[in-house]
């Protein structure tokens, strides 16, 4: 999904330590903003999280908004190897949902991925969240792509008759926000990849690759 892109406050390719350091930064921001999100986590709770004085945190990311940029980015790189390119598995339905649920399986296995998401993704409802033009493009990003594997599996004539093509794509999005709160609410009741294969059954006529 993602694609590497510079970001603000990177160290010199030539200095591998100060790449080394920044990793570690945005791995303790990930897993800081995933369990109290972005207002919560302080910049001097941040730089204590990962050893670092704050003045060597701002180095690297000179504001809280660079760093949760950073972390970001870093989750769509993540989905990216694991979903490789939404836009054009999209043009293959089956291909697309296959795709999508070995995605949940895999963050099913990293925690911190899911909460991430669903604690930055509420919080940015607020209109004045940075992460909020974010998860605004994110979401309709994900509709359209979504959508465009839901018309092919329609056009193919691979869907039950009692599915909506046109509300599908939302439905679905609005179903896998709602399983990751429950599997992270009750991880030993919920299988993620098992509850929206099923979902998939109920609305896709043939048997996912």
């Amino acid at each position: 999904m993602a694609r590497e892109t510079a970001r603000p406050g990177a160290a010199p390719r030539n200095y591998p330590k100060g790449e080394r350091r920044r990793a570690q930064i945005i791995e303790a921001a990930f897993t800081a903003f995933g369990r109290v999100g972005y207002r919560n986590a302080s910049m001097v709770r941040l730089a204590a999280a990962c050893g670092v004085s704050r003045a060597g945190l701002m180095h690297h990311f000179p504001t809280k908004e660079s760093l949760l940029e950073a972390v970001l980015e870093t989750r769509d790189r993540q989905d990216g190897e694991h979903f490789l390119e939404s836009g054009a598995l999209s043009q293959d339905g089956l291909a697309y949902f296959a795709a999508m649920i070995r995605l949940v399986a895999h963050n099913q296995a990293n925690p911190l991925i899911v909460s991430l998401f669903a604690v930055l993704s509420s919080e940015a409802t607020a209109a004045d969240h940075p992460a909020r033009p974010y998860f605004v493009a994110r979401y309709e990003r994900t509709r359209r792509e979504m959508q465009s594997a839901v018309d092919d599996l329609a056009r193919r004539g691979l869907l039950h008759p009692h599915a909506d093509a046109s509300h599908l794509a939302a439905d679905l999005v609005a179903y896998m926000d709602g399983l990751q709160v429950q599997w992270l609410l009750s991880p030993d009741t919920i299988d993620m990849p098992d509850h929206l294969r099923g979902m998939l059954r109920n609305v896709v006529s043939v048997e996912l690759p």
